[in-house]
């Protein structure tokens, strides 16, 4: 999640819708300008009895952040809940590292021109935290959600704005606070090109979210069993906070476009407000309201234009807009997913050819039918039935022939001549075996792990 470094007083204050919708208008760029921008969550995890490491204790999450610095990057702090400074993140030349709620390490990766980059940069970010790991003691592993954890097992990172949202969190749905704290994810951020080319985009990138879903699914264990689910983080999205998540009908209509969704951020309930290095507590209450100076954490004052980037950042749909397009429906998973998922994207959206056909196969579903899909796929994987009684495997090899081709269209090539086709071979496997990697996970849970969960510990990264 996103890390504040100035409390934004000397922001403009917002005095015209204009400057709400500045943000996504910003966004756009011309194609020679397009980026790739790729974001992972890790477990981190003692290797000795495989629990959680809190923040301040020796060979922790702090010492973990404060050992990257041999490695150039720079520490950002923050006043903790106690009122003392904390390193809560780092930034440097591979975009930034910060901490998810229960100290799930996150890159989130510079934006990058081609995919050969964007696995470098992953790669790079991996050495490094491996020979940090060696040194304290920890591990990292790319999965979708504690496998064994319980939330009280858990450590809580010192970050304000985590404070707050875990005190909202069960006011809103169930499994709210699993988000936070059992979960991790593979993201992709991508560019458009004008505002018609964001919406269908946008539409595109969200009817075949469930896809991703499946593809990437790899959360089927909680507190040490099995729990019915390919993708439990999926499945936890749909019971977190129904104002702020979910597949966003209104984005397939024809007017959809940045006013619609500033609509849609406006009637997002607030988090928090950032002020003096502090968030104060506006969680439920109306960006509206305070629009019109009528916020009663804040009465009088009216927002300033970092206070809107921040509530942009408080929605959590499968896909949301900011300045760019965030893919949002993978588990998290080794390398070879980490840079299997923006080939993925970047081949089916960053060429028009590309964009067509898929939109192709989907722009006939229904709403109702886009929501089935996403229901069924935490469980049923690519078994999941689609319009035209077919299964979403069907789907998956129509997609992938179509990603395929855009990115040999592309023509990114590596120092080898390689282009970057390669990097969607981890998902041609699982499509040709008809397995998602959880399904994989749990043979080896009923098979040669004889019921015994830790041992998926031996594939941390």
């Amino acid at each position: 999640m996103s890390t504040r470094e100035a409390s934004g007083n000397d922001d403009p204050v917002i005095e015209s819708r204009d400057q709400l919708v500045a943000p996504m208008q910003q966004g756009e760029k011309p194609k020679s300008d397009w980026r790739i921008g790729t974001e992972h969550e890790k477990l981190v995890f003692d290797v000795k009895d495989f629990t959680a490491p809190a923040y301040d204790q020796p060979g922790g999450i702090r010492d973990i952040l404060m050992a990257m610095r041999r490695f150039g990057w720079e520490p950002v702090e923050e006043n903790g809940p106690d009122g003392t400074s904390k390193v809560i993140a780092l930034k440097g030349q591979d975009g930034a590292v910060s901490l998810e709620p229960a100290g799930q390490l996150e890159l989130s990766g510079a934006p990058l021109e081609n995919l050969h980059d964007t696995c470098a940069e992953t790669g790079r970010h991996l050495t490094q935290v491996k020979e940090i790991g060696a040194e304290l003691g920890v591990g990292f592993l790319g999965l979708g959600m504690w496998p064994d954890k319980t939330r009280e097992e858990l450590p809580i990172m010192p970050k304000g704005r985590y404070e707050i949202m875990m005190r909202h969190m069960p006011r809103v749905g169930s499994l709210g606070l699993d988000m936070m704290l059992r979960t991790c994810t593979i993201q992709v951020n991508l560019d458009y090109s004008s505002e018609a080319d964001m919406a269908k985009k946008f539409r595109t990138g969200l009817a075949l979210q469930p896809l991703a879903t499946a593809l990437f699914a790899n959360s089927p264990f909680t507190e040490g069993k099995p729990n019915g689910y390919l993708s439990y983080r999926s499945h936890i999205w749909s019971d977190t906070d129904p104002q702020r998540t979910g597949m966003l009908p209104f984005v397939f209509d024809e007017d959809f476009g940045y006013e619609r969704w500033t609509d849609y951020m406006l009637d997002v309930p607030m988090y928090f407000v950032f002020r003096d290095g502090k968030y104060i507590d506006a969680a439920g209450h109306s960006f509206r309201d305070f629009l019109k100076g009528e916020l009663a954490v804040l009465p009088g004052e009216k927002p300033r234009q970092g206070d809107w980037w921040d509530h942009l950042s408080t929605a959590f749909p499968e896909v949301r807009l900011k300045s760019f397009l965030e893919m949002r429906g993978a588990d998290g998973g080794p390398w070879s997913r980490i840079c299997a998922l923006p080939a993925f994207w970047v081949g089916i959206l960053y060429e028009d050819s590309a964009l067509d056909a898929a939109w192709d196969l989907v722009k006939h579903w229904s709403v109702e039918e886009r929501e089935a899909l996403r229901n069924a796929v935490p469980k049923l994987g690519l078994d999941a039935p689609i319009p035209g009684e077919r299964k979403l495997h069907d789907l998956a090899r129509e997609v992938l022939a179509i990603a395929r081709d855009g990115l040999t269209k592309r023509a990114r090539l590596n120092t080898s001549g390689d282009n970057e086709t390669g990097f969607l071979e981890t998902l041609d496997e699982i499509v040709a075996s008809g397995k998602v990697p959880a399904q994989r996970l749990l043979d080896k849970y009923h098979g040669e792990w004889d019921g015994d969960v830790t041992r998926v510990y031996k594939y941390a990264f």
